[in-house]
């Protein structure tokens, strides 16, 4: 069971992911008490490891890649693969995406502190991402984090791992860079957000709510 403290604050759980959606900050700022799901069997091909940004070519794909996983590994025990140097290709790709961006000067010095270091668990690095995205919307996001795996939850937006079969969302445009090329794409990683909207990302996160 989940901590009794954590159930009376009306707890509404999370997958950690990487560089979160949009969607999932309009959801943890609505949130009075977040958990971390850090106990659930790691699942391929969700956004446990992987963002989407939006680049010249249109949506792009930044994949974390992680070591190989034998059985029912927990999400919290996956380890990082640093045989390619994702990091620099990752950093690369925002600053081809982002870089004519009104506000990526601004951003662009703290969020590189993520790809300087090499975190060994993936857990580890969805947690930075979501903490330092945190500061510099601001939000005070506090969390907790789950003691055991628990089927069934109230408040349960787990589902928003899920990178597949994903329904529109209907949420506001805002002016993206390549829009001149594109319609709007809603809902990337809040990378998109924050380099295109800078200081009114949180507004447009409460407005969302």
């Amino acid at each position: 069971m989940l901590n009794p403290e954590i159930k009376d604050l009306e707890s509404s759980i999370f997958h950690p992911t990487y560089f979160s959606s949009i969607y999932q900050f309009i959801k943890l700022r609505q949130a009075k008490q977040i958990v971390y799901e850090v106990n659930d069997s790691y699942q391929k091909q969700t956004y446990r490891n992987r963002c989407y940004v939006l680049g010249a070519n249109g949506k792009q794909l930044l994949n974390v890649p992680i070591q190989k996983v034998s059985g029912k590994q927990q999400t919290k025990d996956i380890k990082i693969d640093y045989n390619e140097n994702w990091q620099q290709q990752h950093l690369k790709s925002l600053f081809s995406a982002y870089r004519s961006s009104p506000f990526f000067e601004f951003y662009i010095d703290d969020l590189e502190t993520i790809f300087l270091k090499k975190e060994t668990y993936l857990l580890d690095l969805n947690l930075k991402t979501l903490e330092i995205i945190s500061d510099l919307l601001p939000l005070n996001l506090k969390y907790a984090t789950t003691k055991e795996y628990e089927k069934e939850v109230v408040n349960d937006y787990r589902h928003l791992v899920n990178a597949k079969n994903e329904k529109s969302l209907n949420l506001s445009k805002y002016r993206q860079v390549f829009s001149d090329k594109y319609d709007f794409i809603e809902n990337l990683s809040v990378l998109d957000l924050l380099f295109n909207e800078g200081p009114n990302a949180l507004l447009y996160i409460e407005k969302s709510i």
